[in-house]
C-alpha cells in the first residue's frame, strides 16, 4: 500500500524527523533540505500539426535554477534514463551536491531513472497521489512557462519548441527576478544598489528582446 501521509512519505524516503519534534512535516523538510533538493516533472505541449511532445524539466530548490532536460514524442524508458545520466553530468560540472529528487508517480519514470540517480547519491522522493502541492516549485514553474511563453507562442514542431524553451531557460535563469530568493536571479546576484544622485541621473537602461519581443531583458548600458 502506498504511503498516504506526509509522515509516512518521509519515513519511506528514509528522512528522519526533526530533533525537537516527534514527527516532521513536508514544509520543514523542504526548508531544511533546500540546498540539497531537486524536483522534476513532465509536461505536455501540442504543436500546430497536432503532434504531442513531452518536456522533462528539473528545478533546484535553493536557487530556482531550471534545466530543460529534453523533449520527445515518445518518452521511452531508455530516453528518460539517458536524460537522468545527462542531468547527473551537468550537476557534477556545476558542482551541485543534490541529495534528493522530488518527482510524482508518473508512469513515464522508469525504475532505471531512479537507479541512475541513486548511483550518483541522489535519493528519489515520491510525492503523494494527487498531491501536486508536494512538488509545488516545479508545478509553479510549469505554470509560469505556459503563461509567459507557451500560451503566447504558436509552436510549429519539435525543433521550434526546443529553441523557444532554450531561450526561456536562459531568460529565466539569468534575467527574471524571483520573489522566493529576494528578487535575485538563479545565475546572477542582485546588482549593488545605486545611492549616488549623480549616478542615478546618468542611468542608461537598454532593452534586449528574445523570441521576437515576447521576452524583454533590461540592463544598464556598459
Amino acid at each position: 500500500m502506498a504511503a498516504s501521509t506526509v509522515w509516512e512519505i518521509l519515513k519511506e524516503a528514509g528522512i528522519p524527523p526533526a530533533p525537537e519534534r516527534t514527527s516532521s512535516t513536508w514544509a520543514n523538510f523542504l526548508r531544511s533540505q533546500a540546498d540539497a533538493l531537486l524536483a522534476c516533472d513532465f509536461f505536455e505541449m501540442a504543436t500546430l500539426s497536432g503532434a504531442r511532445l513531452y518536456v522533462l524539466a528539473v528545478i533546484e530548490h535553493a536557487n530556482r535554477r531550471i534545466r530543460i532536460l529534453g523533449m520527445t514524442a515518445h518518452p521511452t524508458a531508455s530516453w528518460v534514463a539517458q536524460a537522468a545520466r545527462n542531468l547527473v553530468m551537468d550537476l557534477e560540472d556545476a558542482g551541485c551536491r543534490a541529495r534528493y529528487m522530488i518527482r510524482d508517480r508518473d508512469g513515464k519514470f522508469p525504475e532505471l531513472f531512479d537507479a541512475v540517480l541513486a548511483d550518483a547519491g541522489i535519493q528519489v522522493v515520491l510525492s503523494g497521489v494527487r498531491m501536486p502541492r508536494m512538488n509545488s516549485l516545479m508545478e509553479r514553474w510549469v505554470q509560469t512557462c505556459r503563461r509567459e511563453l507557451l500560451d503566447r507562442t504558436l509552436i510549429w514542431d519539435q525543433r521550434h519548441l526546443l529553441h523557444a524553451l532554450r531561450e526561456f531557460e536562459t531568460f529565466y535563469n539569468q534575467h527574471r527576478p524571483h520573489q522566493g530568493i529576494a528578487n535575485a536571479r538563479p545565475l546572477r546576484a542582485l546588482p549593488a544598489p545605486i545611492d549616488d544622485p549623480e549616478q542615478i541621473a546618468r542611468i542608461d537602461i537598454r532593452r534586449n528582446d528574445r523570441l521576437g519581443g515576447l521576452l524583454h531583458e533590461y540592463q544598464h548600458a556598459a
